[in-house]
């Protein structure tokens, strides 16, 4: 674990974006492309605009999202299909992006995208933490015991209460109840996870995460025990945990 702790939102996702850039080039030296995972939310905008405009043969790298709402359709302004081809996947000539679909046959759509990932390994994986401490949308208790690549959670009140205080949707109620997460287990499988956690509103779970040991009721410490996981914070996110703030 290395933690690296920004002056401002936008430094981290310079900063972040270099190494993430790196190791997608390493991988497309060493294998002939790069499979990556992208996170969403509001935390991500600074990483993902510096991340578009990096130096890559995008035409060797395919994508793969972490999670999406149950019932939601692309169209709306919370969807993370959305947000991801908006900002991201029409930016940069990608071979290929998968992304979670959570119209139609739930099922169906979760047993080829299983299938998709499993084919050759995640290069690099793009996890941030929520003001829960959940990773992609395995809200505490998370389920550290399942196998599957993909499953569907409830998502609880404080994960909601964060999708309205982004202004995503307008109520609690309007928050799906339900969405399809790339499960704790399958993110653990990437060869390298970065974390970029920027903001005063992740202060409190980045302090759960970083002094707490490995448990499911804040997921974020799972990413602990990654043998190469590295997390960007800034000054707001790292203000609440001792061993940081300055």
């Amino acid at each position: 674990m290395e933690v690296k702790v920004l002056e401002n939102s936008a430094q981290l996702g310079i900063e972040a974006a270099k190494q993430a850039a790196e190791v997608i080039r390493g991988a497309i030296a060493s294998r002939g492309k790069a499979r990556i995972v992208l996170s969403t939310g509001a935390s991500q905008f600074d990483f993902i605009q510096a991340f578009v405009q990096s130096d890559l043969d995008w035409s060797k790298v395919e994508m793969f999202h972490l999670d999406e709402y149950v019932g939601l359709s692309e169209s709306h302004p919370a969807s993370f299909r959305k947000y991801l081809r908006e900002r991201f996947v029409n930016l940069v000539g990608l071979n290929r992006a998968y992304f979670v679909n959570g119209e139609g046959d739930v099922s169906e759509n979760i047993r080829e995208l299983s299938e998709e990932i499993r084919k050759a390994p995640i290069d690099l994986a793009l996890i941030g933490i929520g003001e829960n401490a959940h990773i992609a949308f395995n809200d505490p208790p998370a389920d550290f015991t399942t196998k599957e690549a993909y499953f569907v959670v409830e998502l609880d009140e404080g994960c909601k209460k964060q999708q309205v205080g982004e202004g995503w949707f307008a109520t609690l109620n309007d928050v799906p109840k339900q969405a399809i997460t790339m499960t704790v287990y399958q993110i653990m499988q990437s060869e390298v996870i970065i974390s970029c956690v920027p903001h005063e509103v992740k202060a409190n779970a980045v302090k759960l995460t970083l002094e707490n040991d490995t448990t499911p009721q804040v997921p974020a410490t799972m990413l602990k025990t990654h043998p190469d996981w590295t997390l960007y914070l800034d000054r707001n996110s790292a203000s609440l945990t001792d061993s940081l703030a300055k």
